[in-house]
């Protein structure tokens, strides 16, 4: 194993290390995609420096990209924003990989992509956004009333609707909605003019 593949997996393990733990299991607290993670990373590192000292050509390194990008996790479902966790996993294993003739180069790419996942996927650049699949037990004639329906159910403003499903039968129907929650109500003090005092009650007198 040569010097430079030596001095390239520290880098890529803190850079895994920063991925996984830090930025993506500190804010969605899934353990198993974490383990996965780091795994796919390693392994990635493992074939590109293969790859690197038997001066494989670039071409058979983007064919193993194209390889493992096509995997999916077929034992759990996994959301777009895990999938793209996924892939950067895989990009810093080649790029630290494949990279470690030019260091610097390797490094600098590493940081750049920590840095995009950890802006773009900030809690604070989607305050209050949700996503969900409901199956409601009424089917509305107008989008006004659906709208106003989900609304009322999710306490929040919708942002935009679509209707997978309707069942005229069993009377419902599937909608995809993207909505902002609102701030829960803070509970009203109490009006000390409007209180009423209830005494305690008086102790039997000893007899």
């Amino acid at each position: 194993m040569s010097v430079m593949i030596l001095l390239a997996l520290p880098v890529n393990l803190v850079a895994i290390a920063v991925l996984a733990y830090a930025i993506y299991f500190v804010r969605h607290r899934r353990a198993d995609l974490m383990f996965a993670f780091v795994a796919l990373n390693v392994g990635v590192f493992a074939i590109s420096a293969l790859m690197f000292n038997q001066q494989v050509e670039l071409a058979m390194a983007f064919g193993l990209f194209a390889v493992l990008s096509i995997i999916r996790l077929r034992s759990d479902e996994i959301s777009q924003r895990e999938v793209a966790y996924y892939f950067v996993s895989l990009a810093l294993g080649l790029v630290n990989g494949i990279g470690a003739s030019t260091p610097l180069a390797a490094v600098g790419l590493s940081l750049l992509l920590l840095a995009t996942m950890y802006v773009a996927d900030h809690p604070r650049l989607a305050r209050g956004m949700e996503w969900r699949t409901l199956v409601l037990d009424t089917v509305h004639g107008c989008d006004q009333e659906l709208r106003a329906d989900l609304q009322r159910r999710l306490n929040g403003r919708v942002l935009r609707v679509m209707v997978n499903e309707v069942d005229y039968v069993r009377e419902t129907m599937t909608v995809d909605v993207r909505y902002r929650r609102l701030a829960p109500l803070a509970a009203a003090p109490p009006d000390r003019a409007n209180a009423v005092t209830v005494p305690a009650p008086f102790a039997a007198a000893d007899r």
